[in-house]
């Protein structure tokens, strides 16, 4: 998710769940080609791993030359957004608008494939503006379909290209689940995975009776303790154990680490709003992390966050 999944994120979640799939924001190829981002490229391989990055782009050189920075950087996998309905992403030709052109789509995942070892998957919606019907949304994939795409990620709304802002388009189109679960009959031989309006681990575990598995991104953003049970339930391992306050009190550590190297409040704190949610406190919780961002205190405020989770 963009402005949201980045490492500063992804090290948050590691606190909670060590064998969930992680997925970076989407990187767009202009941006990794010209150097503009690579600290977007960063990851904390230590603790991260299994861990995606997710690119945007649509020449296939581009994508090429891209999946093989991130294959040597040592992402275990490289996913092609093909969802985003973003206007902004558009002008690139890339995202949801993509899924109007599969034969470029196809020829964008081959030359990825062709250039590294690690799995290229895709991403995208059942359908664009008013072709949110199973015919187009298996075309689509028949066409970009191939012996080593093993993994397909279906957000299970139609994409609006004009006149809805991305946040609409997460909320306006219906949900079409089915649209999805029929993927799994008519392509056995792909990981179908599920997205889109999933709130919880009980939510998740009824649709992977239908599906191969599942992606969350906006309900544990906005409230990350929704899957510290995920390792137990979904993956019949272990949980982390670690409560709001171990996990809250890890995290403050790091970005007292992470502003010693630079890094701003703003960049790290901004992660962690959703953590008391629902508690008596949230609201409080909130506005005092606004009040160190400001203020860059910290040290200061940090025995009171904890003591408000």
């Amino acid at each position: 998710m963009m402005q949201c999944t980045d490492i500063h994120d992804r090290y948050l979640f590691r606190l909670i769940t060590k064998r969930s799939f992680l997925y970076t924001e989407m990187v767009t190829t202009g941006s990794i080609i010209h150097g503009k981002c690579l600290e977007q490229l960063n990851f904390n391989s230590q603790i991260e791993h299994p861990v995606a990055v997710q690119l945007g782009g649509s020449d296939p050189y581009d994508l090429a030359e891209c999946a093989k920075i991130c294959s040597n950087l040592g992402y275990d996998e490289i996913n092609l957004n093909v969802g985003c309905p973003s206007e902004r992403v558009q002008k690139g030709s890339f995202g949801a608008c993509l899924m109007q052109d599969p034969e470029l789509v196809n020829d964008c995942i081959k030359a990825m494939q062709e250039v590294v070892s690690i799995p290229i998957t895709v991403k995208c919606r059942i359908g664009v503006n008013e072709r949110d019907d199973i015919d187009f949304l298996n075309n689509f994939v028949s066409k970009i379909i191939n012996p080593k795409l093993k993994t397909l990620i279906v957000h299970a709304r139609v994409a609006i290209l004009k006149g809805l802002t991305p946040r609409q388009n997460r909320q306006i189109p219906p949900l079409k689940y089915e649209n999805v679960y029929q993927l799994v009959d008519e392509f056995p031989e792909l990981e179908i995975v599920i997205n889109g309006g999933i709130k919880d681990v009980d939510e998740s575990i009824q649709h992977l009776k239908k599906v191969d598995g599942v992606m969350l991104g906006r309900s544990p953003y906005d409230n990350p303790m929704i899957v510290s049970n995920v390792d137990s339930r979904i993956f019949n391992d272990s949980d982390m154990g670690k409560d709001r306050k171990m996990i809250l009190s890890q995290y403050l550590d790091y970005c007292l680490a992470q502003a010693n190297k630079g890094q701003p409040y703003s960049r790290t704190l901004k992660h962690i709003f959703g953590l008391n949610r629902g508690l008596k406190n949230a609201k409080s919780f909130r506005a005092l992390i606004l009040k160190t961002i400001q203020e860059k205190n910290l040290e200061i405020t940090k025995d009171e966050l904890i003591s408000m989770v």
